[in-house]
C-alpha cells in the first residue's frame, strides 16, 4: 500500500517533526528517509559525506526513498535532496497520479537557518551556508513545487499547526 502522504522540502522546513505529527493524527507510521540511510550506513548523513562520498550517500538514498514509496503505508519525510533524482521525481509522479499527495513543507531562509543551525553538520551547507542554502533551493524549488499536490508554509506554524493544516486540507 503507498503512502497516505510524503513531505518534501528543505532542511529546516521541519518535514520530520510533521510527519511524526501527522503520524500521531492518523495513527500510521512515519518513515523518515534519511534516517532509513544512516540505520543502513551504520553512520549519520554527514559522516557517510566526509567518509563515502555524495555518490554513495544518494545511492542509498534512492533504495530508501524507493522502498518507502512502494510499502510505507503512513506518512514518508524525504531528504531535502532526494527530488533531485530523476527516478524519484518519476516515482512521485506515478505516486500522484495514483492518488498520492505530496506536500511541500515550505520554509524561509531565515527560519531554516534558526531551526537547524547552520553551524551544524550539513555537508551541502559547508563554507557559507546561507549562499549555500541558497543556492540548493534555486535547484531544488522548482521541483518541490512541480511534484506537491500541496503546499505549507512553516515559518509561523509548530509542527503540530502544520500537521493539523495538512490533515484539514486533505480531508
Amino acid at each position: 500500500m503507498p503512502p497516505r502522504l510524503v513531505l518534501i522540502g528543505p532542511p529546516g522546513a521541519g518535514k520530520t517533526s510533521i510527519a511524526r505529527e501527522l503520524g500521531v493524527l492518523w495513527n500510521l507510521p512515519v518513515c523518515d528517509t534519511d534516517h532509513e540511510v544512516e540505520r543502513d550506513a551504520g553512520m549519520d548523513v554527514a559522516s557517510i559525506f566526509v567518509q563515502q562520498g555524495e555518490a554513495e550517500f544518494r545511492r542509498l538514498e534512492r533504495k530508501h526513498v524507493g522502498a518507502a514509496l512502494r510499502s510505507q503505508d503512513g506518512v514518508v519525510a524525504l531528504g531535502g535532496g532526494a527530488v533531485l533524482d530523476k527516478t524519484t521525481q518519476k516515482d512521485l509522479e506515478k505516486y500522484v497520479v495514483a492518488g498520492g499527495n505530496v506536500a511541500y513543507v515550505q520554509v524561509s531562509l531565515n527560519v531554516a537557518a534558526s531551526r537547524v543551525g547552520f553551524d551544524k553538520a550539513r555537508p551541502l551547507l559547508v563554507g557559507n551556508p546561507r549562499q549555500q542554502w541558497r543556492a540548493l533551493m534555486e535547484i531544488r524549488e522548482p521541483i518541490y513545487t512541480s511534484l506537491a499536490t500541496l503546499t505549507v508554509t512553516t515559518d509561523e506554524l509548530s509542527p503540530q499547526a502544520a500537521a493539523h493544516d495538512i490533515a484539514r486540507r486533505l480531508s
